[in-house]
């Protein structure tokens, strides 16, 4: 359900964020935040957020692939941490954005290609899709329409159909990498279509991830590796079955490995340019050392700020190993991290009577719950996911072991595979069931949607306490025009008295020379550059008055000229006249 919630989610981008964002022309998405709040500090408090979320990303992002080598090889998880965040930050580095939308496409096609040539293979081995996906019902390990409303379910319909909404809305929205993305088109009707190829995209990616999983299912279900001690995470399960079950194809483990690599890598990438560009923008390029750089200079500056990135990406990428499953964690903490960021843009956009004020107070309430709910998961339990029922009756040692005390002993085989062969992690479940949920206890595909809640509520709530912006104080640019329309007319019949028009703080000259069309004037340097920029559509102003007025004397020369020709026609006219009048006096004195 959650490929049917990013529907949703694209839709949301789509039509809502797109029209708005797109015509500003932004380099940093977070310029958006002091356009519409008129706040440096709100400005600088989004990208702290968005920093800690793409370090701690970045950090999943080296991990992830080091457990698939490590299955493979005898390389140690953080060698391969390390070795990689190195490499990835020194061709960031050299090549800049260049670099990484040439590896992007590379990477993306070997991410892709090599997961689903694994994926054929195994499914040819298990007898075909029909029969892994009946072995992996009869597990228990397909559910569609569990349409129970508990939030305390860990998957269900709405569940997941919620955390498609919001996966899609983190990773495409307001995400400064994919904004990069979908700004450098031509026209917002390109960016549009951009933006839905994105989620053919992600149908086609995701499909054959999930896929995998059920093949791995079907292939270990009376054996399975993780109970078995033969792998230590469950996130080794897929490398394992690549090298357990392929290793007689030459190359295909090296093929996986550099199908992993190239996924996360090229994630890893983009993550790294992208927080360079703005630290460099949001934080270093106004302040007056770094005011005297050349293009150049700041280019340097970006690179080495890349290369840092990296670093940081590769001590979180040490310790995220201990939380739990990947997916798990990055939902998780994405969720918590990057839900209040999500919140803060939608505020902007749909709620226009939100001002800087409502917006501080919403995001850092609603980014306090999520880290107190984060944290309060993963340290009472909660953050890691119970265990569905485990085989492994059908793994060699157990099959000699259980034949050994049939022999012996003379067990009952059904006795024999459930006390042996049969593991059941819910046992934790049940006693935490029995004792009543808290709130440590809500599904992790809540989480991001939570925040996003949290921080539009209480954004309205604060801005109606303190006083919400009238229609007239919010440039229409920044705002969703379909919301700015419906706030108008409700501020009309709520807010205005009989008679009495509603007030704005754009005075009646304002509204005759459109000065309050012009963006917001946020700093003094800002302010000086405006009122540059007015004196010189004065100056340019005053220059088309001339022009104007020079036209309208050519006008007058050109029908003096006009007159003149006329005049002149009319005096060949007569002079032909007297021409014949001679001629003709001529031929009467010849005659007499």
């Amino acid at each position: 359900m959650s490929l049917v919630g990013s529907i949703f989610g694209i839709l949301m981008i789509r039509n809502i964020m797109l029209p708005v964002l797109y015509p500003l022309h932004l380099v940093s998405m977070f310029e958006y935040i002091e356009l519409r709040f008129k706040s440096r500090a709100l400005r600088k408090i989004a990208t702290g957020i968005q920093l800690l979320g793409s370090f701690v990303f970045s950090g999943i992002c080296l991990y992830a692939p080091s457990l698939t080598l490590s299955s493979v090889t005898s390389l140690p998880i953080w060698a391969s941490v390390v070795t990689m965040g190195l490499i990835c930050s020194f061709y960031i580095t050299i090549g800049g954005v260049k670099a990484v939308v040439y590896t992007d496409v590379v990477q993306t096609l070997l991410m892709f290609g090599g997961v689903l040539v694994v994926s054929v293979i195994c499914c040819q081995y298990m007898g075909g899709p029909a029969n892994v996906w009946a072995i992996a019902d009869q597990g228990g390990r397909i559910e569609f329409f569990n349409m129970d409303t508990s939030p305390f379910e860990r998957h269900t319909f709405w569940s997941t159909l919620v955390l498609g909404v919001y996966m899609v809305q983190s990773m495409a929205g307001f995400n400064q990498a994919q904004f990069q993305r979908f700004i450098s088109v031509k026209s917002l009707q390109l960016s549009q279509l951009l933006c839905s190829m994105f989620l053919v995209g992600l149908f086609m990616l995701w499909s054959v991830f999930y896929f995998s999983g059920l093949i791995a299912y079907a292939v270990y279900r009376d054996c399975d590796p993780l109970t078995s001690g033969r792998i230590e995470k469950p996130d080794q399960i897929v490398p394992y079955l690549v090298t357990d079950k392929l290793r007689h194809l030459t190359g295909m483990s090296g093929l996986f490995v550099a199908a992993v690599y190239g996924g996360v890598l090229s994630s890893l990438s983009s993550q790294g340019n992208a927080m360079a560009c703005i630290i460099w923008v949001d934080f270093l390029k106004d302040r007056p050392y770094f005011k005297k750089f050349t293009d150049r200079s700041a280019t340097n500056i970006i690179k080495l700020l890349s290369t840092m990135m990296g670093v940081i990406g590769i001590l979180l990428g040490l310790l995220v190993g201990s939380l739990g499953t990947i997916f798990h964690v990055t939902n998780v903490l994405q969720g918590a991290i990057r839900g209040p960021l999500a919140g803060m843009f939608l505020t902007g956009i749909c709620a226009p009577w939100v001002g800087k004020k409502g917006a501080a107070v919403g995001v850092f309430l609603a980014l306090v719950f999520n880290m107190w709910l984060t944290i309060g998961k993963f340290v009472r339990g909660g953050g890691h996911p119970e265990k569905l029922p485990l085989s492994t009756l059908g793994c060699p040692e157990n099959l000699y072991n259980n034949t050994l005390k049939d022999t012996l002993f003379g067990l009952n085989d059904t006795l024999s595979g459930s006390v042996f062969g049969v593991h059941n992690d819910t046992g934790t479940l049940h006693a935490s069931e029995s004792s009543g949920h808290t709130m440590y206890d809500i599904s992790y595909c809540y989480i991001g949607v939570i925040s996003v809640l949290n921080t539009i509520i209480i954004s309205s709530i604060v801005s109606f306490i303190t006083g919400p912006l009238a229609p007239g104080e919010v440039d229409p640019r920044v705002v969703n025009a379909t919301c700015a329309r419906l706030y108008r007319r409700l501020w009309g019949r709520l807010m205005r008295k009989p008679g009495q028009e509603p007030q704005s703080a754009i005075t009646p000259e304002e509204k005759v020379s459109g000065v309050h069309m012009l963006p917001p004037l946020l700093t003094t340097d800002k302010a000086e550059e405006q009122t540059t920029f007015l004196d010189q559509v004065k100056e340019q102003t005053t220059f088309l008055d001339q022009v104007k007025e020079q036209t309208t004397f050519l006008d007058q020369v050109k029908e003096q000229t006009t007159f003149l020709d006329q005049v002149k026609e009319q005096t060949t006219f007569l002079d032909q006249v007297k021409e014949q009048t001679n001629d003709q006096d001529k031929t009467s004195d010849r005659a007499y």
